[in-house]
């Protein structure tokens, strides 16, 4: 019984792992990126997520934060900056 059960634990383990690695893997290279670079960078990304996370508002600041960046993007790409 025992081993069912520890096997039954890591194919769960492997599954949510799965998940995190799909959903999180830019925010962590980001992370991994900005944390060689700048720790003030790491510090300045984990203070928006906090904000996004905890924030009554949340939901609203992380879509306005992605148009802004997509926004940005877009306007470097194009050369103007």
């Amino acid at each position: 019984m025992e081993r069912v059960e520890k096997r039954k634990a890591f194919l769960t383990g492997l599954k949510y792992s799965s998940y995190c690695v799909g959903c999180c893997w830019s925010l962590m290279a980001l992370l991994f990126i900005a944390g060689v670079m700048n720790l003030l960078w790491v510090a300045a990304i984990a203070g928006f997520v906090l904000l996004e996370k905890v924030a009554p508002a949340g939901h609203r600041v992380g879509r306005v934060a992605g148009v802004l960046l997509i926004v940005g993007g877009g306007w470097m790409i194009s050369g103007v900056l």
